[in-house]
């Protein structure tokens, strides 16, 4: 029941993104594809939606490694160590992201990074590690560390044998994190408000001047674009997480 509450507002904006009328209504009167058009045809929505998904690509690129060397890191660490480091990397998820937003937006103006691509990704980074973390330290937890020992002592270096052995039992995991990555950073908003703007203003600021400017119906069909992505990744996410069945 919960989870069909959380989505009545999905059943709604999906019908309005093909309304045919220039304000936002539901049920629509009438069917069109004309909203669909005026985003795909306009540069700014365009350029938007493409500092997004370069931004959330290289979220992923980045925030994955980090947040499975952190992982593997607190999950061979020492118990006191490993409780201090696990509380600061998922502190980002903890603290209210607004408070967040204006002490990156301070740093920035210091180091000058405020409406820069790197800013954006780097911020990002900051709030998609943690959900690496969890995902490769749930799986780390399931998995036989005394079989990278058992490399280690056949002459394995610590490197070699995390790659060889541990990394691809707890692959799934990492992909399930990628995506994870991918996703917080497109549907990102609130430090986006703070730290993209111009050029490298995200699609999810540029929604929110849209909405605070005037009521688009163009909105309903980005929000509708959004979501599609959003559960396809996440619906990967779910099948590439799935460990492998074992053979017979």
């Amino acid at each position: 029941m919960v989870l069909v509450f959380l989505m009545l507002p999905t059943l709604v904006v999906l019908p309005m993104s093909f309304s045919d009328s220039q304000y936002l209504e539901f049920p629509p009167q009438a069917w069109s594809l004309r909203w669909y058009r005026a985003y795909f045809g306009s540069e700014a929505w365009m350029d938007a939606t493409r500092t997004s998904l370069v931004a959330a690509v290289l979220v992923t690129v980045v925030a994955t490694p980090i947040g499975t060397l952190a992982a593997y890191g607190m999950h061979c660490g020492a118990t006191r160590l490993r409780d201090w480091v696990q509380f600061l990397v998922l502190l980002p998820i903890v603290v209210p992201t607004v408070l967040v937003a204006v002490g990156i937006f301070h740093l920035y103006a210091i180091l000058d990074l405020n409406y820069t691509l790197a800013g954006v990704v780097l911020a990002h980074v900051a709030l998609a590690v943690p959900f690496v973390v969890i995902t490769v330290l749930a799986s780390l937890r399931n998995y036989d560390m005394a079989q990278e020992m058992a490399a280690r002592s056949m002459g394995a270096s610590r490197a070699r044998a995390f790659l060889t052995i541990t990394l691809p039992q707890v692959r799934f995991s990492m992909l399930t994190g990628a995506f994870l990555a991918f996703i917080t950073s497109l549907d990102e908003v609130v430090v986006a408000m703070f730290v993209s703007g111009g050029e490298n203003a995200t699609i999810t600021r540029r929604m929110f001047n849209s909405l605070r400017d005037q009521i688009d119906p163009t909105i309903a069909a980005i929000s509708t674009c959004l979501i599609v992505v959003s559960v396809l990744a996440l619906a990967a996410a779910q099948f590439l997480g799935r460990p492998a069945k074992e053979s017979a």
